[in-house]
């Protein structure tokens, strides 16, 4: 087999998504910074998942909202893109490092979309990154919740959020500008050393993430902006190529399945050792050990 070279570079802090790492990480260091992805259109980087942001003359939304501690930050960098206060949040999926922000802009009167398996996970807490996560108190949840998907007209666009059948949760969504031809990805992409996070605690499933990664390809041409849940900004044939490299490291391990391995004997023929996915969140044996467990 002819071996196949990761494309990514490491180029975010991982860390933070890790239990140990929220405990001991200092908010007050984290710099929120702003990139222009499209006229209306940015993206913030800081700490936890990429924030897209849609401002104009009818009002700001955001899609996602990383950490509460960030929240002051967040709101400054938006204000420092000339836009209005926060009105709308879009969630991509339950995880903490996405959600955590929730509470502060649901106080201060935003709506908050997201997908029904979000605000279900949400309501009743569980384990997200190996961390407990409690429930969430009742101004951090979901207002409005859709099964596939809903439309927003906003600021001169068409906005869909796009539930395609999950993968790396059970509530991933989508967020596509038409006009703009700009997608976020939340957590379906990490531009990021390592392997992808395939949720198994929250119904992640790697099949699923296969097919949701493909549906959104096919939605994009080679001029797309890609905003992905981690890392920096991509495009379609970077893409492409994460999906290509993901999809063969499932083949390897699904054989190993087929043939009668145990996971131990999986893990100890070490499947993934000809991919150069570089020292992440995600180690080889993790991610072998999710799509095991996922293709039962």
């Amino acid at each position: 087999m002819i071996r196949t070279r990761a494309l990514f570079l490491a180029a975010a802090a991982v860390t933070t998504l890790a239990a140990p790492a929220i405990a001991q990480r200092n908010f007050d260091n984290v710099e929120v910074k702003t990139e222009e992805v499209a006229p209306g259109i940015a993206v913030l980087f800081g700490a936890g998942g990429n924030i897209g942001v849609s401002h104009g003359d009818d009002a700001t939304a955001i899609i996602d909202d990383q950490f509460a501690p960030l929240s002051g930050k967040i709101e400054a960098a938006i204000e420092g893109l000339g836009a209005k206060p926060v009105k709308y949040v879009i969630n991509t999926h339950w995880h903490f490092d996405h959600t955590g922000g929730n509470e502060h802009f649901g106080k201060t009167g935003a709506t908050i979309f997201a997908h029904d398996n979000v605000r279900v996970r949400m309501t009743a807490g569980g384990t997200a990154a190996g961390t407990e996560t409690p429930a969430a108190p009742k101004a951090a949840l979901p207002v409005v919740t859709f099964e596939r998907g809903v439309t927003m007209h906003l600021n001169g666009d068409t906005i869909d959020v796009i539930f395609l059948g999950g993968g790396h949760t059970d509530g991933d969504s989508i967020v596509r500008w038409r006009e703009k031809n700009v997608v976020h990805m939340g957590d379906l992409y990490f531009k990021i050393a390592g392997w992808p996070f395939v949720d198994t605690n929250s119904g992640g499933d790697v099949e699923h993430l296969l097919f949701s990664i493909d549906s959104a390809i096919s939605m994009m041409d080679g001029d797309t902006k890609v905003i992905p849940g981690h890392g920096p900004m991509s495009n379609r044939a970077e893409l492409i190529a994460y999906r290509n490299v993901v999809g063969e490291a499932v083949t390897l391990i699904k054989a190993l399945k087929n043939t009668g391995s145990s996971l131990e004997e999986a893990l100890a023929a070490k499947p993934l050792d000809s991919f150069e996915r570089g020292e992440g969140f995600i180690s080889a044996d993790a991610f072998t050990t999710a799509v095991w467990n996922s293709l039962d």
